[in-house]
């Protein structure tokens, strides 16, 4: 089965104990997603919280320096030392918070795994007095139009690559090379829409966050794929590689943080827990996050501890 990407060798060192943290970038999920398929914890910071300098660029507008670790508390460490900061955290308990489960979208298309999992845990945080509120929120059902030319990886990643596919496309991935060529038809025009666009819903979605302290959804729809059908195939690669980033890249384009987290059970395959916010908000959501794992570890079927 895959490992997950992008940081693939990152989450695998720390899966099989060679580190105890890999650091990573996540664009649309490339921190989240091996964390979630390796039964690790992945954290993504506001993108503006970690300088980015010195890294290569995929896109500009979504990049995030961040880290895969065995425990969220590592992750809060991690991120004290990538961002220069103390994180303030209140050590508020699970009843005393607001979530929500936003039931657009991102409970779409779930295998069996990943709902008997997500679907325990969400038990498990009610048992232990969690509120957890089912939403509706029709904005993420409008994000797939938003980003239909390509997006800002495919622009970004265009300008900063064109020079050398024009005369070094053979040492690239085809696959690779054929998502970078997306932004070659994206127009001046169509880039500065894609940024206003994205300021209106992130607006309207700051809006209906504010009455949450964080957001809960499962990281990927699906446990890791079997490698073998997606080297076979072109189009089973990109199905699996568009269901993989559906519901962490919302994070992206929220320009928000997030942390996954495991929430299987022992025996079982790796399922990754979200919680999720807006901009800046990565205090509150690695102080829900702390409450989460802690009470996730004191149901029955909790994984041994790290």
């Amino acid at each position: 089965r895959i490992p997950g990407g992008s940081t693939s060798g990152g989450a695998t060192s720390v899966a099989a104990g060679a580190a105890w943290v890999a650091l990573g970038s996540d664009t649309g999920g490339s921190i989240r997603i091996p964390a979630a398929l390796q039964g690790l914890v992945g954290f993504k910071s506001t993108a503006r919280r970690v300088p980015t300098g010195g890294c290569i660029p995929l896109s500009t507008t979504l990049d995030t320096a961040c880290a895969i670790t065995l425990s969220v508390r590592d992750a809060v460490l991690v991120h004290e030392i990538l961002a220069a900061r103390s994180a303030g955290l209140a050590a508020r308990p699970l009843h005393a918070m607001r979530l929500a489960l936003p039931t657009t979208t991102m409970l779409d298309a779930l295998d069996a795994a990943v709902a008997s999992s997500f679907t325990r845990a969400i038990a498990a945080l009610r048992a232990a007095g969690a509120t957890i509120e089912e939403v509706e929120f029709p904005e993420l059902g409008q994000l797939s139009q938003l980003q239909v030319s390509g997006g800002f990886a495919a622009a970004e990643s265009w300008a900063w690559h064109r020079r050398m596919l024009a005369t070094r496309e053979a040492d690239y991935d085809p696959r690779v090379a054929i998502r970078i060529r997306r932004g070659e038809a994206i127009s001046a025009a169509d880039y500065i829409d894609l940024h206003e666009a994205r300021s209106a819903w992130i607006a309207t979605m700051e809006q209906r966050l504010r009455c949450y302290d964080a957001l809960l959804s499962p990281t990927v729809p699906i446990v890791a794929p079997a490698i073998a059908p997606l080297i076979e195939s072109d189009a089973a690669f990109h199905a699996a590689n568009a269901l993989l980033l559906r519901n962490t890249s919302v994070v992206n384009m929220l320009d928000g943080c997030a942390l996954s987290m495991p929430c299987h059970a022992v025996g079982e395959l790796p399922v990754g827990l979200m919680v999720w916010s807006g901009a800046m908000q990565d205090d509150t959501v690695l102080d829900a996050s702390i409450a989460i794992e802690a009470a996730l570890a004191k149901s029955p079927s909790a994984l041994p501890r790290r």
